[in-house]
């Protein structure tokens, strides 16, 4: 089949198809004559795999190790259960972070009144002119997300 064909049914475009490939994630297309890539149900399966795994947060790298995983005659589900587990910790931590930013920016808000005046409780906050633990934000929230 062809490659618009496999975008179709995978949902992906053709360009990340291409680039899938060129990353060596998929099993390499047979190439035709012509040269044009001849797709298989093998690829829409692998491709389906990388894209479901990226949809529930796995990165690429690990979507391509989950992929390597299944083709492995010895795949044991615990390794794969250890890899979901391990990823949902991640989710976890990032679903605190974000909450703790979303609390954060409430408080700025709220603090600010959006007015016409040239002072702003959000600015000064930002530039660190106002005391941020009075905002809920402390030293080490903030700079934990950008130290991972």
């Amino acid at each position: 089949m062809k490659i618009q064909q496999v975008a179709e049914k995978t949902g992906l475009t053709t360009k990340t198809i291409r680039f899938y490939e060129q990353k060596g994630l998929i099993t390499p297309p047979h190439r035709a004559d012509n040269g044009y890539r001849d797709y298989r149900a093998q690829h829409v399966s692998e491709l389906q795999m990388i894209r479901r795994a990226r949809l529930v947060g796995f990165t690429l790298e690990e979507s391509a190790d989950l992929l390597a995983l299944s083709r492995d005659p010895s795949l044991r589900s615990a390794d794969v259960k250890a890899r979901a587990e391990t990823k949902l910790v991640e989710i976890d931590e990032k679903i605190a972070e974000l909450a703790a930013m979303k609390t954060t920016l409430q408080a700025l808000t709220q603090a600010c009144p959006g007015n016409g005046d040239a002072q702003c409780p959000i600015i000064e906050a930002l530039r660190g002119d106002s005391e941020l633990g009075s905002i809920g934000l402390t030293e080490s929230q903030c700079c934990k997300a950008s130290a991972k």
